[in-house]
Formats: C-alpha cells, structure tokens, sequence
C-alpha cells in the first residue's frame, strides 16, 4: 500500500487571494485543524477550503516542491497555473 505524501494550497474561504502552502500525510485531518484554528499562520484568515493538492509517493520529494512552491518563481508559477 502507498504511503502518500500531499502538497497544499489552500485558499481563504473570507478572504479569496489569501493562500497557505503546506504538506502533510493526511489532508483531511490537516484541513480540519487548519479550519480549528490549530495553526497560528491561517488562524486569522479562517475558514480554508482546498484549492489545490498534488500526491507524492515521496515524502523528500513533497517536501522539495513545497518548498518550491513557496520560492517567488514558485509563487508565480501556481498563481499562473492553479
């Protein structure tokens, strides 16, 4: 069985153009705690919904896009493609 490994974007639900990049193993727990107000980064900008997700069967290799997301040409590149 595949352990997989999810990269985010998350979208402010109150506040559209509000984003939050992350990665995890379980999304839909993340989400949860997230919309909680368990992450003091998204606390304030509550409630999140999904905007986009990608599915990694490595978890060095979720971790390196993620990281690339959040780089500027990483920013640029979501913002013309999601």
């Amino acid at each position: 069985m595949y352990n997989f490994h999810f990269v985010y974007i998350l979208e402010s639900i109150l506040n559209p153009g509000n984003y939050y990049t992350g990665n995890t193993s379980d999304i839909t727990k993340r989400l949860s705690k997230h919309n909680e107000g368990g992450c003091p980064h998204t606390a304030k900008f509550r409630p999140w919904h999904i905007k986009n997700y990608f599915a990694f069967n490595s978890k060095e290799k979720a971790l390196k896009f993620e990281k690339y997301l959040k780089s500027g040409s990483g920013r640029e590149f979501a913002r013309r493609h999601f």
